[in-house]
């Protein structure tokens, strides 16, 4: 089967403008009071050519935060089930990193996980980061999850731990990110022993969980 084709130049270019667009104008107002005339205003691009890119701006705002998201969990453990002292504290640091990308975009995290937010980014992060916490529970010494599959087993607790880390992101940005990601990484793993390892012994997983060349 012939793997897509990644998006030429022009489209990518559209596509940078439009969110570069969209970030500046999140820092001004609440994305519900954002319509795509705004947008593509600043971005200087015909509306009928956002719609050849986009639906709306929530798929708009969808991309921006989840293509990042997506780049900086692939490279992330996220978590690592484990009780060295040295992969527990690489799985922290990592962890930390991932708070401190959503304090970077804070407007734009704000945005998407609060009150006003979007539905569908929501969702997307914490499907995302289910899977890469499942592969982790189950398969602890992948290393990256660049290769993650798209759907993984029903799996509850990794969708708990996808949850809570969700639900401390928005609440950390509702309180304008107090302190830094390693105090707030540093406060989850004092709030929740269970965090700093688990016992929760790595299974073997159909086919459906691996992703190429597991």
């Amino acid at each position: 089967m012939t793997a897509p084709r990644p998006p030429d130049r022009r489209i990518r270019r559209t596509r940078a403008a439009l969110r570069a667009a969209l970030l500046d104008l999140i820092a001004e107002r609440p994305l519900s009071r954002i319509a795509v005339s705004d947008v593509t205003k600043l971005a200087d691009v015909n509306r009928s050519t956002f719609y050849e890119h986009y639906d709306g701006v929530h798929e708009l705002a969808a991309d921006a935060c989840t293509s990042a998201f997506d780049e900086l969990i692939a490279a992330a453990p996220v978590l690592l089930p484990t009780d060295d002292p040295d992969e527990l504290r690489r799985g922290r640091g990592e962890l930390a990193a991932v708070f401190a990308h959503v304090a970077a975009h804070a407007d734009l995290y704000r945005a998407v996980l609060g009150s006003d937010g979007s539905a569908r980014v929501i969702n997307h992060l914490h499907r995302r980061l289910t899977i890469a916490i499942h592969v982790n529970l189950t398969r602890p010494g992948a290393g990256t999850h660049a290769d993650d599959p798209e759907t993984v087993p029903h799996d509850p607790a990794a969708s708990y731990l996808a949850g809570a880390l969700l639900g401390t992101a928005a609440d950390w940005l509702r309180h304008n990110c107090p302190g830094t990601p390693r105090d707030l990484v540093a406060a989850l793993y004092a709030g929740l022993p269970h965090m700093a390892g688990t016992n929760r012994a790595p299974r073997t997983t159909g086919p459906e969980a691996r992703g190429p060349g597991r």
